[in-house]
């Protein structure tokens, strides 16, 4: 019997995951939006599940955390899909769902006779997202990729990393290529839900790694495409086409601050005076009559016109402003600068870990991170929870990540097989 809870905006539809690394994370936001998944294993289980690192540094297939995180709420049913009886066991689970979500290399659906035109003719209202590297056709389609060789091969790489530019570029954590492109494809499957209500037909969609990494590069290939300037990666902050200043400072407890934007109008630069005159720091800043002149200026600071050096003054007055922020940085805790700059509406962040962020007090207190028991292990564990909060449909995730094929009988006596099918099935050794 299916346990999971019946809530969520996607509630009712039905997607069926047959994928590696690439796109599992497109089928965990469905499953946490409500969406039923099952995931499709090989009898042996996705590789993904021997990614460390493992529970208490113990391999094992049911141990990864990397499993663990993208397979949240989702059932696993283990399929050999190239016997034939695999495949006409796919083929029933595919008149029965409405999203096939995979990332096989191109042509291997295909081989195997489960093309979308194939899966088309049994289910016209199938919606079939394809997620690869760099698409499904063209010189490169069929070249192999990885996180890594898709980030640096698009671009994003390039705006990452150091203003030393000695030192090569950085690629960001998390599979960002692998995550990007799955949002790309959320979107996708999302928008041809709603497109087949006018269609009266699902279709196929082309998820392309590789240019959904480019199109996130912070405008840098419009940059050039318009006014043939190249973005620079700068420590901390975004890339540009022109330097900016460092944000990131490092506080009196050795925490580092994403500093945001100083003052730029009249008022903010008064609310850092007197800022200043509260910590006891204003004799230490020289430039302080800077910021009273500041507050005597209209409206925002006219950033271009600093930096062309049509206005030297407001120039001044900014630095001042800027400086002000980095003396108050370094000379309160990071945790104390942070509350006072909101306090008096500055843009500023703590540079938090993963794991701190979890903990954090306004998460708790949104219910973001959820409890979720493993009742195989006797254990309970945290897990990130949901980014949002649908108030007419909302998000519940109480469902762990699936064991091996624990939901193959399930899964089948659903889509209408009898016990003695399965039985069948069993002798051939197709299911696990």
């Amino acid at each position: 019997m299916n346990n999971s809870s019946s809530v969520g905006p996607l509630e009712g539809i039905k997607v069926l995951e047959y994928t590696g690394e690439i796109a599992p994370w497109a089928g965990k936001i469905l499953a946490e939006l409500g969406a039923e998944v099952i995931r499709l294993e090989p009898l042996d289980g996705s590789h993904t599940r021997w990614y460390e690192p493992f529970l208490a540094d113990t391999p094992h297939p049911e141990k990864s955390l990397f499993f663990w995180h993208y397979n949240l709420r989702k059932r696993s049913l283990a399929l050999d899909i190239n016997s034939e009886s695999g495949k006409k066991i796919f083929l029933k689970l595919i008149s029965d769902v409405d999203v096939l979500l995979e990332d096989q290399t191109p042509g291997h659906m295909l081989e195997l006779g489960l093309d979308y035109p194939q899966l088309a003719a049994v289910n016209s209202d199938l919606i079939h997202a394809a997620v690869t590297p760099f698409g499904q056709n063209g010189p490169r389609s069929k070249e192999p990729a990885i996180d890594l060789t898709i980030l640096a091969g698009a671009g994003p790489a390039w705006s990452c990393g150091y203003d030393d530019h000695k030192l090569p570029p950085v690629r960001g954590g998390g599979g960002q290529g692998y995550h990007t492109a799955s949002h790309w494809a959320v979107i996708g499957i999302l928008t041809a839900i709603i497109a087949r209500k006018e269609l009266g037909k699902g279709q196929y969609i082309d998820v392309n790694a590789h240019a959904a990494s480019n199109v996130s590069t912070e405008a840098a290939s419009y940059s050039w495409l318009v006014a043939e300037q190249t973005v620079q990666r700068q420590t901390g902050r975004h890339a540009g086409v022109r330097p900016s200043s460092p944000t990131q400072v490092k506080a009196a407890d050795g925490r580092w601050i994403n500093s945001g934007v100083p003052a730029r109008q009249g008022k903010d630069f008064q609310k850092t005076y007197d800022w200043l005159d509260e910590a006891g720091l204003l004799e230490e800043f020289p430039e302080a009559p800077l910021l009273q002149l500041g507050a005597t200026r209209d409206g925002f600071l006219n950033l271009g016109a600093i930096s062309s050096g049509e206005d030297p003054e407001g120039a001044a007055i900014f630095a001042a402003g800027r400086a002000a922020m980095v003396l108050l940085i370094e000379s309160l805790s990071a945790y104390e600068y942070f509350t006072g700059a909101q306090q008096r509406g500055f843009q500023c962040g703590i540079i938090y870990s993963p794991e701190e962020v979890i903990q954090d007090v306004h998460f708790i207190d949104r219910g973001f991170p959820l409890e979720i028991h493993h009742p195989e292990l006797n254990q309970s564990f945290i897990y990130p929870g949901v980014p949002y909060k649908f108030l007419g449909s909302p998000c519940e995730i109480k469902r762990r990540p699936p064991l091996l094929g624990e939901h193959t009988l399930e899964v089948l006596l659903e889509i209408g097989y009898t016990p003695e099918n399965i039985e069948v099935f069993q002798s051939e050794n197709i299911l696990s």
